[in-house]
Parts: C-alpha cells; structure tokens; sequence
C-alpha cells in the first residue's frame, strides 16, 4: 500500500464485480442505440476505460475536460471547460461518465452545457458517489459506489496530479492534503 494511504476504500476486485454490473445494465439500457459515452477527464479515464469494455453494444467515445478543484481538496465551485467535445451531440444519446460525484455542482453545469446542444438523452453513468456532500441535486442513473465523506484517491482520482495510477480506491491521509 502507498506511504501516503490510510486505507483501501474499496479493491479492486469489488470495483471489477460493479464494472460489470454497471456494463451490463448499460447495454441493456442502450441496446439497439448508439450511444456517445463522454469521459470527464482526467479522473474518469481510467473507469471509462474498463467500462466501455465490460458494455456489449457498440459506442462511440469523447471527453471533456473540466475543473473545479485546481490544486485544492475542495470544489471551487467555478467550473471551466479546458476541453469541449469534438462530436456534435444533437440527437445522440449521451452517457456522461464520471469518476466522484461530490457536491453536485460541476455536473449540474457540464449537465445544462450538455442539454442546451440538443441531445436525445443524457444521462450520467459514476463510480463514485458522496451523496453527503450534495450541494444541487443532479441525476445519477448509474452508480457505483455511495461513499462517505472522505478524500479519496486512486483508480484515476488524483490529489495534485498524483495516485491516479493506484489500483484500488484508497482513503488519503489527512496529513497529505492539509500540510503535513
């Protein structure tokens, strides 16, 4: 285990098991659609990678880029988009994938970005959700994990750019990200 953990949250064979559980009510869900699966970079890169592979229909990718949290542990709460779509979305089925569901509202604003283009459906597919942090209330059709409010890193969530590439979701030590 990383020096700066304090514990697994959740392994990765349970983050496995709900991949496939997740892929599969997805291709059920879409089946004889064709829908266009948005990754949130980059925390969601990693989850979206596995999840298109665990889906048994044909989709097509894209990602976006947004931030709100820049090099803190919290939300800003201003959102901005660092990379837009490159597919036109109007009339497409739209699965936006996400890594945490925190407060609500950056997907609340990628959301009203996302439904002004004239999609034929979004919907929002996360692997893990903190329900006791909900400032807005946003959809969340597809859900991994409800966690508690802890920060959590690994499998593609990051503190400052790093422990994206931890296999497992793990609880950061405090000490890390309020100085040591």
């Amino acid at each position: 285990m990383h020096q700066d953990v304090e514990k697994i949250l959740i392994s990765a064979a349970e983050i496995k098991e709900k991949i496939d559980e997740l892929g599969r009510a997805i291709s059920r869900d879409y089946s004889g659609k064709y829908p266009l699966v948005v990754g949130i970079l980059k925390g969601a890169s990693v989850f979206m990678a596995d999840l298109i592979r665990a889906m048994s229909i044909d989709v097509q990718i894209d990602f976006m880029a947004v931030s709100s949290y820049g090099a803190s542990s919290k939300s800003t709460g201003v959102v901005r988009i660092l990379k837009d779509l490159e597919q036109n979305i109007e009339g497409r089925h739209v699965l936006i994938v996400e890594d945490i569901v925190d407060t609500g509202l950056t997907l609340n604003y990628l959301l009203e970005i996302l439904k002004a283009r004239g999609p034929a459906s979004v919907r929002v597919c996360t692997l893990l959700d903190k329900p006791s942090r909900r400032e807005i209330n946003v959809p969340v059709d597809y859900n991994g994990f409800s966690i508690p409010d802890e920060f959590v890193v690994g499998y593609g969530l990051d503190y400052r750019e790093k422990y994206r590439n931890l296999p497992e979701i793990y609880v950061l030590k405090k000490g890390v990200y309020k100085g040591r």
